[in-house]
């Protein structure tokens, strides 16, 4: 172990298990909302509304080449498969490489690996690809999570928990690397439209540790999920015969349909450890889109401050899939208000319909 982190080092596991730190990365090309519409030359009034009401500035995106009139045209479903696997490698190193440097450790500390992935599907995984690319040791445990969309950076952080915790001293991470610029279809309707205003290209690790409770981090307490069964098919990829692509599907009703349901696990989550919402003193939310978040803050009775993180991810990179909430904790550590014995809860929402959460204290 190297002499830069202390804290991952052999130890009597007291269940305790921590966050250490946290890194993201995006791809180098950003546009906004406005020069987008003008690069895909939109000019369906519906859709350019769309693209401007969406609460979101500018987004990182992966677009294919201009053609020879200028214009970008639509890629095939393999060129969508080696841009995910080029993009997805690349900002996922980047991001592991600034997690483990904010906790102050190397590729050489690192014992396991968790990826997380839905926006193209690879074999072998993210997880084999990033340890050959970096050089990391061969024999790290790895693990990744492909397909369970935008609520998977937290399924992820409980598989992790759980290897920690079995392995105390060691460090683990969470890495979610999505390539959103891979899942699009550029076709002119209105329900690729929905996608293509919305995600952007980004990755995010996050570095647990299991032990004494010495890492300078907040302890995960503990995990609620809700699958809503009955909208199963609101958050989808279909196979596009006549585009001969996969297309994602997002039903208008989803902010509604999460919102409904959002007290139910939330107050599940804090009831198991006598706590009220009340006693919540930060809160990190999946940046899903401005009528999702709304309709988070209604049903749960949150302020705009409490939020604050997860509007600003959404304003500054559009939604990033799994590793959003990721971004808005790195946000928030940055921001170093938050002080010993504060609890705060994270909380994703993705196909399932699926809520995901869970309850951290510093």
């Amino acid at each position: 172990m190297t002499a830069l982190a202390p804290y991952f080092a052999p130890a009597v596991s007291t269940g305790i298990t921590a966050i250490a730190g946290v890194g993201t990365a995006t791809t180098s090309t950003s546009y906004t909302q406005s020069e987008l519409l003008e690069l895909l030359g939109v000019e369906d009034p519906k859709i350019r509304s769309l693209f401007m009401n969406s609460a979101i500035e500018r987004r990182h995106l992966t677009l294919p080449p201009p053609d020879a009139a200028g214009g970008r045209t639509a890629e095939s479903q393999g060129d969508l498969l080696e841009k995910h696997k080029r993009v997805a490698v690349e900002m996922g190193c980047e991001a592991l490489e600034a997690c483990l440097k904010s906790v102050g450790a190397t590729l050489a500390d690192l014992r396991h690996l968790c990826c997380v992935t839905s926006t193209g599907f690879l074999t072998p995984g993210l997880s084999a690809l990033i340890i050959r690319e970096l050089g990391i040791d061969p024999h790290c445990s790895r693990a990744d999570i492909v397909g369970m969309g935008c609520n998977a950076g937290l399924n992820a952080l409980g598989v992790v928990s759980g290897w920690s915790a079995a392995h105390p001293g060691e460090l683990g991470v969470v890495l979610c690397s999505e390539a959103c610029s891979a899942a699009y279809a550029l076709d002119g309707t209105m329900r690729t439209a929905v996608v293509n205003s919305l995600f952007g290209d980004g990755a995010a690790a996050l570095a647990v540790v299991a032990g004494d409770g010495s890492v300078p981090g907040p302890r995960v307490l503990g995990f609620e999920s809700l699958i809503i069964t009955d909208a199963v098919d609101a958050m989808r990829y279909d196979w596009d015969s006549d585009g001969g692509r996969f297309s994602f599907f997002l039903d208008p009703q989803i902010p509604y349909v999460v919102g409904a349901h959002a007290e139910l696990v939330v107050d599940r989550l804090l009831s198991g450890a006598g706590l009220r919402r009340s006693d919540i003193a930060h809160w990190l939310v999946h940046s899903g889109g401005k009528k999702v978040i709304d309709a988070i803050v209604i049903n749960l009775g949150l302020t705009r401050h409490d939020v604050r993180h997860t509007t600003g991810v959404l304003r500054d990179y559009g939604n990033l899939s799994s590793g959003s909430f990721l971004f808005s904790y790195e946000r928030l550590a940055e921001e170093g208000v938050a002080r010993p014995g504060d609890y705060g809860v994270m909380m994703t929402m993705g196909p399932g319909s699926t809520i995901e959460t869970a309850l951290i204290q510093w």
